[in-house]
């Protein structure tokens, strides 16, 4: 299949690993990928902040950048979540309207299109060590994604999943949330990396890099024996079976 590929700003700036991840195991799942190098952001930075001119701005440099005929995959919930539930408050009945609603229909979450529309989900990954899974509020309330990443992480020789408890509250990133209310964000962020640490866990693994960043940072600050991962970097990680 060939598709297109959406790496997030953010991703692009501060993961890049993960972006070369996401094109290897597409590639290893079968598909063509292609990369438009001019791209840039889906606008939620500003939309969220409540400056949606500039949003409709970044947005329609979006929808420009990519094809209303293409496949577009990407690895976050938080981006597709995005595009498809709050475009429509930027781009409805505007010259962009049609062109819109066909993107809507064609972008996917990385974990989404694996396993609904490939339906492939073992890429000969080993990582070994105990595991919590964390919903983002993205996956699990915009994109109603919960099986497909755990269906994912289930094939990854080595990997013990544990159960997270309050695995699907927020992480207390939420963009700017974290910038005007950093003690209630620094709080969640606490009471999410405790709860992994209650049951054993060495990693937190998600499907958003905005997610991790927040985790990840508690982490740092505080030196504690954990790490997060983004879903791709496990999936291409130790590879030697397949």
């Amino acid at each position: 299949m060939n598709l297109e590929l959406f790496i997030p700003c953010f991703v692009d700036q501060l993961y890049p690993e993960t972006a070369f991840n996401t094109v290897k195991v597409l590639e290893k799942a079968g598909c063509k990928v292609n990369y438009n190098p001019n791209q840039t952001c889906c606008g939620q930075p500003a939309f969220n902040a409540g400056f949606w001119d500039e949003a409709k701005t970044v947005g329609s440099k979006f929808l420009n950048d990519f094809s209303e005929d293409s496949v577009i995959v990407t690895p976050s919930a938080s981006c597709t979540g995005m595009v498809k539930s709050y475009y429509n408050d930027l781009f409805t009945n505007t010259v962009l309207h049609n062109k819109c609603r066909a993107i809507q229909g064609n972008i996917y979450e990385l974990s989404d299109f694996l396993v609904n529309i490939l339906q492939f989900d073992y890429f000969g990954a080993e990582l070994e060590g105990r595991a919590v899974y964390h919903d983002s509020c993205s996956a699990l309330r915009e994109c109603k994604i919960k099986e497909e990443p755990r269906q994912l992480l289930s094939k990854v020789l080595g990997l013990e999943l544990v159960d997270l408890k309050d695995n699907d509250t927020c992480c207390g990133f939420g963009g700017t949330f974290a910038v005007k209310f950093e003690a209630i964000s620094t709080a969640m962020a606490q009471q999410k990396v405790d709860n992994a640490l209650a049951v054993g866990a060495e990693y937190i693994i998600s499907t958003d890099a905005s997610c991790l960043l927040q985790l990840q940072g508690y982490i740092d600050k505080n030196e504690l024996p954990i790490k997060t991962m983004h879903l791709a970097d496990v999936l291409a990680h130790g590879w030697g079976n397949v």
